[in-house]
């Protein structure tokens, strides 16, 4: 079996199908663009490795022995997999295949992650895509174990900026989600934050861009923050948890302009003054792991999104 694998090349396969297919050496020939007398030597070859023929010439052309048929079947299979093998490779190196692996906070995801996935899926089709939504530390130390091809988030002191490609995105503003019929909307627009002041939070935790801005803001004013706090990083808690309260829940203008379009939930939002600004998040990547082809052409997109919205 070894000695015959070492005889039989590329070419013996690709003229044993094209026999087979067409049922005349010329045919065959022709479609493998060879002389008739190359391919005929090509398949004398074959027959003196195996030991036996493969075809039986007929007067309407060319059958197949038992040991052809095997021979014909499995060179036809294996083609297959080497043309589907080198298409593969070839839309690896051109980012239409392969994987990639993103995570973000939720403002990036929304604003810049999901209309860069869908450009990206545009002429990527076989492309395997996962997106993570989650708090920056867990976004960061995910980064640095290698779960992450790039991430969208801010950068924490504790993490060397030195180890990473840093690219600057975009600022975000906050707007303040309620529920329909929420007793703040039958006020005159816009509102203070002293108006605010008398109603509980859903927010995301302490610590946080969101909750250090929002907070930042209310003791600006020498205002207190509320005291009665739901702390989550869920959108759905979040709804569902407006839905049966009075609570306020400051979130990204991406994020509401998202719920608003959806019409997601019955949730409006408070037009309130002045506004507040969180620092941009940024685009990160490891600078000692290279991206493969999917994976850059998706930071790619999604630097655009970041830089041109």
């Amino acid at each position: 079996m070894d000695a015959l694998l070492s005889r039989l090349q590329l070419r013996h396969y690709r003229l044993i199908r094209a026999v087979a297919r067409h049922g005349q050496i010329s045919l065959a020939a022709e479609a493998l663009a060879m002389t008739q007398p190359a391919a005929s030597r090509a398949l004398a070859e074959v027959e003196r490795a195996v030991g036996e023929k493969l075809f039986v010439r007929e007067p309407k052309g060319m059958r197949p022995t038992p040991l052809g048929e095997v021979l014909a079947r499995r060179a036809a299979a294996l083609l297959r997999e080497l043309e589907e093998t080198a298409a593969e490779v070839d839309a690896f190196r051109a980012g239409r295949a392969g994987e990639v692996r993103v995570g973000a906070v939720t403002g990036a995801a929304v604003a810049s992650v999901v209309p860069a996935v869908q450009r990206l899926k545009q002429g990527a089709r076989d492309a395997e895509v996962h997106v993570e939504v989650t708090n920056t530390q867990a976004l960061m130390t995910g980064l640095t174990e290698g779960e992450f091809d790039f991430v969208l988030c801010r950068l924490p002191p504790e993490f060397d900026a030195r180890r990473f490609d840093v690219m600057r995105g975009r600022v975000e503003v906050v707007e303040f989600l309620v529920r329909r019929g929420h007793p703040l909307l039958d006020q005159p627009a816009p509102l203070s934050l002293v108006d605010l002041a008398g109603y509980g939070w859903v927010i995301q935790a302490p610590g946080t861009p969101m909750r250090e801005a929002v907070e930042g803001a209310f003791l600006a004013q020498e205002i207190s923050p509320p005291r009665e706090i739901v702390n989550t990083t869920s959108l759905l808690v979040m709804i569902a948890y407006l839905q049966i309260s009075d609570a306020i829940s400051p979130i990204s203008h991406d994020m509401a302009q998202l719920l608003r379009t959806a019409d997601a939930g019955g949730m409006s939002t408070l037009r309130v003054r002045p506004s507040i600004i969180i620092p941009p998040y940024l685009l990160i990547r490891r600078k000692d792991r290279p991206l493969n082809p999917v994976a850059q052409r998706l930071l790619d997109l999604v630097f655009e999104a970041m830089t041109f919205r």
